[in-house]
């Protein structure tokens, strides 16, 4: 398969706007761990820890808080993953309408942190209203991604990218970038910017949060979320099949 591949060229678009969405993750959970009282909303794996820490009395780390994340996610996974199969099925764009729905919860969740804050960089604090809302357009988020089917971005977290990531160099230490196929480079290029792009959504979440505060840095996020569903820059028309990393 050349390089110039229409497959190819489709797996390089896409890999950019999940790209896209990874960065916006970081961010929204830089958001909420810095200023929702110490919780993830994207990061469920985190939340999970938590949730252990919190039923077994140590920490000093509160049950509410990350149960509320988790709970929250799940329904919105559940509820996406439902909606999209639907629209999927009968041909409709399951894409921009999972960005939107995770778009219009982030709005809900500025709004009422802007209700309740005002528009200030808050300090941390338990407010599991505004957690009750970003966690679940994450858990939309992680339904959406799935059904996008690139392997190793899944935009919400980044473990199993850093293990490919460094398997793959292992295996082939002395071959650069040119070095490699097109499927291979593609890989690499896939883990790369999965875990680039958690780590600079943080930075950047973390730099919202000072001139704008909880809620205007989630309108934010919001905005460029929408703005990836209205641009229709990776909607892809059906669920595709994993394709082998490298040949």
């Amino acid at each position: 398969m050349s390089d110039a591949s229409p497959v190819l060229a489709t797996d390089a678009r896409r890999v950019a706007v999940m790209t896209v969405l990874t960065v916006l993750a970081g961010a929204v959970d830089a958001v909420s761990f810095l200023t929702m009282g110490k919780v993830f909303c994207a990061l469920a794996t985190g939340n999970v820890l938590f949730l252990s820490f919190g039923l077994a009395g140590e920490g000093d780390v509160p049950v509410a808080r990350p149960a509320t994340a988790i709970g929250a996610f799940m329904a919105g996974a559940a509820v996406a993953g439902v909606v999209l199969t639907r629209l999927a099925e009968r041909g409709r764009p399951w894409f921009p309408v999972g960005l939107v729905c995770e778009a219009v919860l982030l709005v809900c969740a500025g709004a009422l942190a802007l209700a309740r804050h005002g528009t200030g960089a808050v300090p941390a604090q338990d407010d599991r209203g505004v957690v009750a809302l970003v966690a679940p357009a994450m858990g939309v988020r992680a339904s959406t991604a799935l059904r996008v089917h690139v392997p190793g971005m899944p935009t919400l977290l980044s473990q199993t990218a850093i293990a490919e990531l460094i398997n793959d160099v292992l295996r082939r230490p002395r071959a650069a970038l040119r070095g490699l196929t097109a499927k291979q480079r593609l890989a690499r290029t896939r883990w790369s910017a999965t875990v680039g792009g958690i780590f600079s959504g943080g930075v950047l979440g973390t730099l919202l949060l000072v001139p704008l505060g909880t809620g205007r840095a989630l309108l934010v996020i919001a905005a460029a979320v929408l703005l990836l569903a209205v641009a229709g820059m990776a909607g892809p028309p059906r669920e595709r099949e994993p394709v082998p990393d490298s040949p």
